[in-house]
């Protein structure tokens, strides 16, 4: 019970760092960040990463060690029991209220598991971590309590805390890790760059797609292409030819927040 109090605690304390990023990811660009403050909500999952693995599961596997050692019995089991039954309810209605979400935003071809894979979505990615991580907590510690009630013997309540903790960790290294690829600079996911391409690759000014990098930038994504164009009259039309390709991108894919593109005649990468 105490291992999912403190559990618990940090969680609420989390929700507030997950706020406090998306609001700062809404701020405008400004000249010391040209590019928006996007990637706010990265670095504050990150930071809710490493409280759920400190907090939450170094906390909870002390406290089954020292449980292990005090041989303390399990009092007043009845209310405990009470008291995560109804715990169980409310997490798997918020878990429920999470996938809701997630189901407005991923793609209808998307299972969820495909969606936890190469979403860049990170404060939803962490509230789905932190739910399923609460709700099977929460499932160990009733189980330790009734086994605990059931023999008598308290090294299932101390097992029940272990489990816990050993199960925070788990999540927590997880979403740690899901986290430090959009932390240090990854893309936009496959599907929607693969589409950019086509896109582009269909515009009738274009000639040949030469190279096409994308940047998530939080809810944001920049892109930077280089491209041959169609041959013109002019470099005025060529101008016009590339704000046009800008503003079709910009329009068919509302993330698209910022636009470089480049004519060129050949790729050198080097």
């Amino acid at each position: 019970m105490l291992a999912e109090a403190i559990h618990s605690y940090a969680d609420s304390g989390n929700q507030v760092l997950l706020f406090a990023g998306l609001r700062a990811a809404r701020k405008k660009p400004t000249q010391t960040y040209p590019l928006g403050y996007g990637k706010s909500v990265f670095f504050w999952s990150f930071v809710v990463a490493l409280i759920l693995f400190s907090v939450g599961g170094l906390f909870s596997v002390y406290e089954g060690i020292h449980k292990l050692n005090s041989h303390n019995g399990v009092s007043s089991p009845l209310i405990a029991i009470v008291v995560l039954s109804i715990s169980i309810l409310l997490e798997a209605a918020s878990l429920y209220g999470c996938i809701t979400q997630i189901r407005k935003v991923k793609r209808k071809n998307e299972n969820l598991l495909q969606w936890f894979k190469h979403s860049r979505q990170s404060e939803l990615v962490v509230v789905l971590g932190e739910d399923v991580a609460a709700l099977l907590g929460l499932l160990f510690a009733l189980i330790a309590v009734l086994l605990t009630m059931l023999t008598g013997n308290p090294v299932y309540d101390a097992a029940g805390s272990i489990g816990i903790g050993a199960l925070l960790i788990i999540v927590s290294i997880f979403l740690a890790v899901k986290i430090k690829g959009l932390l240090i600079g990854q893309s936009a996911d496959e599907k929607t760059v693969l589409e950019i391409k086509e896109f582009i690759e269909s515009r009738h000014e274009v000639d040949t797609l030469m190279n096409i990098i994308t940047f998530q930038l939080g809810p944001d994504i920049m892109v930077a292409v280089k491209a041959r164009m169609k041959e013109t009259q002019s470099a005025s039309v060529l101008i016009d030819h590339i704000n046009l390709c800008e503003r079709e991108i910009k329009k068919n894919f509302p993330d698209v927040k910022w636009m470089f593109f480049e004519p060129d005649i050949a790729d050198s990468k080097n």
